[in-house]
């Protein structure tokens, strides 16, 4: 059945009240919740001075975020507005040799941040990768880029290259661990791109434009050497119309969110919370449910916020960057699910799809899914939480293909044929909501810890069965028909655009 199947609008309706009430009920809890811990000793260490005139206490549990935008936000600002400028001046002068200018800006706030020792370690890596990229080898590449990434992500070999670096400044092991690892990931695009090309060599001086590009440097998101060779060499600058005011309010967009995100965390503690597993188990089944979706949103947010800030520069710098990744809440099926566009987008065209083609195969997706998050757990770094989210989450990718294989079958088929669009798409729904739950829990694991993803499946799937699993089952189906609900006015829309340019 199509994704232009479409229900009643009275039912859709009702879908919509059901989630905002579910949504408002178990976010009540939360913050009450969040009111009544805000002074525990277990909390102290997360909940901090915030806002004085909300009176209230903010909760700072995510490090990463409270350094961005507090003690390291001036010398993010510092770094990409002297970059802008930079880029301006050269785009209206000699836009030919802008990634010139890019390369040599990056390199140099790279050198003044992390130091001599440090740019040396990425450039010796690079010189690495490029050198065995001359053989024109997929393989040896493969092998040669994971074990460098390797040498950055396993003990002892990380500490030792670590310990080099001198300084100590809060953000350190982020940007070290941050520029290396994609450093790496951009070198192996470059070397597998270099083994596509049929005539010559792609120059070590391409290699280092495109690592040094100071907003995708240290945090990413990863742009593959093909795309970003071809739009950092177009000579004849021009915007489209209205870019200029789309990218001033993406850029607004996403200060709003910045403080939108500051102020709910005076307010709902959902970080803190699931580090304390006692006081987490008196919650209820709705708010355990909804703590649990909430972080996944926000890790979203925080994905969203971060990738979309650096995109920002980029479309100024006349490029097309990858998306930011797909809204969690618009997500039911894992082979959309990716907090990181770049890397999924790098995985996708080098791993996955190099090896599961068409993806209607199940052995060849087993085998691309299984190199794939092998890959993946590299690029985490090895350890145990990350190797059952691995595992979990290819399990899921794969588990997706032999339902729909199974249901293709003929006597299932029949039946779902001699069904009207609306009512296939309600039974696909429900499945949709039980895959949605999975990818809540398999992804909570990493995101939070192992003892609060089972604490959550447990609640929802054994003690609280049957009222629990059954009432937030059928939640998450109203959330999954207004997601289709979405899908089908947007096919509708990209339908009527392509009539029209036709016409």
């Amino acid at each position: 059945m199509g994704i232009k199947a479409q229900l009643p609008t009275y039912e859709l309706g009702l879908y919509a009240l059901v989630v905002a009430g579910a949504i408002v009920y178990s976010g009540q809890e939360i913050f009450e919740s969040s009111r009544e811990s805000m002074n525990r000793k277990a909390f102290r260490e997360n909940i901090k001075p915030g806002w004085h005139y909300f009176g209230r206490k903010m909760d700072a549990a995510d490090f990463e975020w409270a350094m961005w935008f507090t003690s390291f936000r001036n010398f993010i600002i510092f770094a990409l507005s002297g970059h802008v400028l930079f880029a301006k001046i050269c785009s209206m002068t000699t836009p030919q040799h802008r990634s010139v200018v890019y390369m040599a800006y990056g390199l140099l706030a790279v050198l003044g941040t992390m130091g001599s020792t440090y740019l040396m370690i990425v450039l010796s890596h690079c010189l690495v990768i490029y050198t065995i990229s001359l053989v024109k080898q997929k393989w040896l590449c493969f092998i040669a880029g994971l074990c460098s990434l390797a040498s950055f992500k396993v003990e002892p070999f990380s500490s030792w290259q670590n310990g080099f670096v001198t300084g100590n400044f809060d953000l350190q092991d982020v940007l070290f661990y941050g520029g290396t690892g994609f450093s790496i990931m951009r070198a192996m695009s470059f070397a597998l791109e270099n083994c596509e090309r049929k005539e010559g060599n792609y120059s070590i001086f391409a290699l280092l434009k495109y690592n040094f590009y100071l907003p995708f440097f240290f945090f990413g998101p990863v742009m593959t050497f093909d795309r970003f060779y071809d739009q950092v060499h177009i000579s004849e600058l021009r915007r489209k119309d209205y870019e200029m005011w789309h990218i001033c309010v993406h850029a607004f967009v996403h200060l709003v969110a910045i403080m939108a995100v500051d102020v709910f965390f005076h307010f709902f503690y959902i970080l803190t919370l699931p580090s304390d597993m006692k006081f987490v188990n008196h919650l209820s089944d709705w708010a355990l449910a909804g703590l649990a979706y909430s972080n996944l949103v926000y890790d979203w947010v925080k994905a969203a916020v971060m990738f979309g800030v650096i995109n920002t520069i980029a479309r100024l710098d006349h490029l097309d960057p990858p998306q930011p990744p797909k809204c969690i809440t618009m997500l039911y099926v894992f082979a959309e699910t990716h907090f990181d566009r770049g890397i999924n987008d790098w995985l996708c065209k080098y791993v996955y799809d190099y090896i599961g083609g068409n993806h209607d195969n199940i052995l060849k997706e087993l085998v691309a899914t299984i190199a794939t998050f092998l890959v993946t757990t590299i690029w985490l770094g090895p350890c145990e939480i990350v190797y059952i989210w691995s595992i979990c989450n290819c399990f899921g990718l794969n588990f997706e293909l032999w339902v729909q294989q199974f249901f293709q079958l003929k006597p299932f088929a029949a039946i779902e044929a001699r069904m009207s669009e609306a009512m296939s798409r309600r039974i696909r729904g429900f499945f949709g909501a039980a895959n949605f739950w999975a990818i809540v829990l398999y992804n909570i694991l990493a995101l939070n810890s192992l003892e609060f993803a089972i604490l959550v499946a447990t609640r929802i799937l054994q003690t609280g069965f049957p009222l629990s699993t059954l009432s937030i089952w059928f939640i998450t189906y109203c959330g999954v028909q207004l997601i289709k609900e979405r899908e089908r006015f947007l096919a509708l829309q990209e339908e009527k655009g392509d009539k029209d340019k036709t016409e």
